[in-house]
Formats: structure tokens, sequence, C-alpha cells
């Protein structure tokens, strides 16, 4: 083993911790609750503890154990994500109907799966920790992944309950808790700019430390100068948007977002309502005398918060309110150089902000080894880049070179905007 190796004391530590983390994340949520799927986009939470359990059994344990036996045959359709070269699965449009097998059992192959993993940490020599390591430590990231996915999955349904419950974890269960909101009269603040005088810089991921596939390789990327804003658009800002008829203006959208606009009559971001919505009424959360919006969130409808980051908005918004704001997105070549500059605040832990680039393969790109090679490399098609990290995001989960991807209509996750502009 190398010494840039994680021991197996360690590495098990580390995945006693994520494992860990993921059942209190669905501490609050009873087997009802975990069984919802909202939307095709969206999965059951009692489906992201199982799969990231399969996960860890099929590429691991099935693997690496002589003779073991897993845990439940059927387990293995069940609960495969898109993995064409693991053979076939259930439907992803139609894991809501999966109400077996149970909550419990589900839990009881995770306690399974954990316990042989352990065995396996705890008698591994040093030649096959070092095979098998880089494969587990895929298997925390993409676990810590779908940690994300539960919060915001669990979001979008309890969005589509009428009586809009709240998520409300527990402090410990994700790295950051959610902004205070407070009442507040909408934001009015000139944007500051950061300047970065643009040439050749070095863009992605380089050295021996863990980063997906997508990250690399680093290669040198010619930009012009720009400048970005050293802070997120506000909840306040994005208001005012709004105010100016921001939703019924077609001149500020894309062709395909305005079509969206129209198909889909969005006029606020996901989870905005106004204060005379009869949801509100409904769920016994009306506020008298109060005006304008409020916000559905983690810890249910809270009032409107001027000075938080606007979060809940696709790529088709983020643009359009650039362009209202006579700035424009960045790209993620911009985005990146631009975090290193000193000053740039709300890099991470408040919303992912939208690229005005592509998901596409950087040069040189290359997937990783076996069964892995499909985790990114096959869906670099149709999906913009999102830089940055949300208050859902594990901590340490990111990087400055990390790279998360959605198609543009996407508005269920924790997704902002950083304006840029050229100088």
């Amino acid at each position: 083993m190398s010494h840039t190796e994680p021991s197996p004391a360690v590495l098990l530590q580390r995945l006693q911790a994520v494992r860990r983390r993921s059942v209190a994340l669905a501490a609050t949520l009873s087997a009802e609750d975990q069984c919802i799927q909202s939307m095709p986009d969206a999965s059951p939470t009692k489906w992201h503890l199982a799969h990231t359990t399969w996960f860890f059994e099929t590429l691991l344990l099935c693997v690496y154990v002589p003779g073991y036996t897993p845990f439940n045959r059927a387990f293995q359709y069940l609960f495969n994500s898109y993995y064409e070269a693991l053979g076939p699965r259930h439907t992803r449009a139609e894991r809501g109907l999966l109400s077996r097998p149970s909550v419990a059992e589900v839990n009881a192959y995770r306690q399974h799966v954990d316990q042989a993993l352990q065995a396996l940490l705890e008698t591994a020599d040093d030649v096959l920790c070092a095979t098998l390591t880089p494969v587990l430590v895929l298997g925390l990231a993409h676990e810590e992944q779908h940690q994300e996915l539960l919060v915001t999955d669990i979001l979008h349904a309890f969005w589509c309950n009428p009586l809009l419950p709240a998520y409300q974890p527990a402090p410990s269960a994700l790295a950051l808790a959610p902004v205070a909101c407070h009442e507040a009269a909408p934001a009015s603040r000139t944007t500051d700019w950061l300047s970065h005088p643009g040439g050749i810089v070095e863009i992605g991921h380089s050295g021996t430390r863990f980063a997906f596939d997508n990250e690399a390789p680093a290669h040198p990327v010619l930009l012009q100068p720009f400048a970005l804003a050293r802070q997120l658009v506000t909840c306040g800002e994005y208001a005012r948007f709004i105010a100016d008829g921001g939703y019924q203006r077609s001149e500020f959208w894309l062709s395909d977002g305005w079509a969206m606009v129209q198909a889909q009559g969005w006029r606020a971001p996901a989870y905005w309502l106004e204060a005379d919505d009869p949801r509100l009424t409904l769920a016994g959360l009306e506020r008298p005398g109060l005006s304008g919006w409020q916000v559905f969130g983690i810890g249910g409808v809270m009032p409107f918060d001027a000075d938080a980051p606007v979060t809940h908005i696709s790529f088709y918004e983020a643009a359009a309110y650039a362009a209202w704001a006579g700035a424009r997105l960045p790209t993620e070549f911009e985005w990146e150089a631009g975090a290193r500059l000193p000053g740039m605040q709300q890099l991470t832990g408040h919303v992912w902000q939208w690229t005005r680039s592509s998901y596409d393969p950087y040069p040189g790109f290359a997937p990783l080894p076996g069964v892995a090679a499909e985790y990114n490399g096959k869906f670099m098609v149709g999906q913009r880049v999102l830089r940055g990290g949300s208050l859902a995001t594990p901590a340490g989960h990111t990087r400055p070179s990390y790279r998360n991807f959605f198609p543009p209509p996407a508005r269920w996750q924790f997704s902002g905007v950083r304006l840029a502009k050229d100088l």
C-alpha cells in the first residue's frame, strides 16, 4: 500500500460515518414518507438507502469476498440505477411503486452489508486493500451524492403535499443548517464585482486526492478578461426581477426557456408562495396581514428573506435574470478560475450555481475502468454544469473542480446564480 492510500482502519471509520449520516437523514421520516416518488426525476428515500447499499454489495462484496451471497437476489434488479453492464433493472419512473421491501427490510439490508464491509476491511491484506480502495472511495462519494438527493427529493415530495409539511432534519444530520429566514424588504444592493485578467489558466483536477472522472484531466483554457459577482444573487434582487415583469417579458429569455415559462406557468422560483396562497390556509400556515412572498424549504414554510441567496431556479431562469440585470452567467471555466480570487464569497454551502457551459468531456477524458465507466460519461449530453455546493451538500464533498450537472429546466435542486460580465 502506498503512503497516499488510507489504512483499512481509516477507511472503515469513514465508511461508518457516511453510512450513519444517510440513516440520520431519514430518521425524521415515516415509512409512508420514505415510499414517495413525486416525479420521475426523484426517487423515494427508501430507494436511496437501498441503492447506495446495492452499490457497495455489487461492486465490492460480490467481487472481493469469495463465496459472498447477496442479501436478496431480487435487490440486484430492484436497486440497480442505470448500469447496463449489470443487467436489467426496475423502471426509474416506477420506484415509488415499491411498497415492498419494507423500510425495515431495507434497514436490515444496510446492516447486513455494513457488517460484511467491516469484515472485509478488517481482514484485507495490503494488496487487496489497495485494489478495493478506489471502489470503496467512489462508493463513499456516491453515497454522499445520494444524501443530497435524498434531501432534495423529499423536499419536492413535501412541496407536492397540500399540507406543506416540514422535513426538519436533526441539526447533526445536515452538514449545514438552512439559512434562517426573516421578514425584510427586497434587497437593493449594488453588485460587487471581482475582476480576473484572463489568460491561460489550468482547469480541472490533478493530484492524488479523489475526484470524479468528469473533473479530469486538468488542461489549459484561454479566458478573456472577465468579472464575477463577489456574492450570489439574493431573493430580494430576484423579487425585483419578478416585479419588473421578468416572467412576462420574452426579451430576457432563451427560446426554450420562454416556451417552458408558457407551458409550465412559471411566475416565481419553485417553492415560492404568495401570502394569499390557499394552500397556506389548508395547512394552517397563513399569516394574517402578511403580504408578498413566503418560501418553502427544509424547515417548512418560512417568511421571505430578502438577503438569502435565491434558490430553486432553473438554468433558464438564471439566464433570464442575468440578461435582465445587464450581465450573463459565467462559464464553468470562469467560475473555477474566479473561485481562486481573493475575496470571493459564498462559493459553497448555499446553492449550486448555474454556468453557461454544456456538460461535455474535457480534452483527453477517460471514464473510470470497469462497470464504473457508466458513472458520468454517458450523461454528457443535454445538461448544464453547476459549480459550488449547496446547504444540503455533505461537508467536504466538493472541490473547486467539482462538476455537478442537471438539465436546463431542473428546479428541485438548491440551484441559484452568480453573475458574470465581460471586461
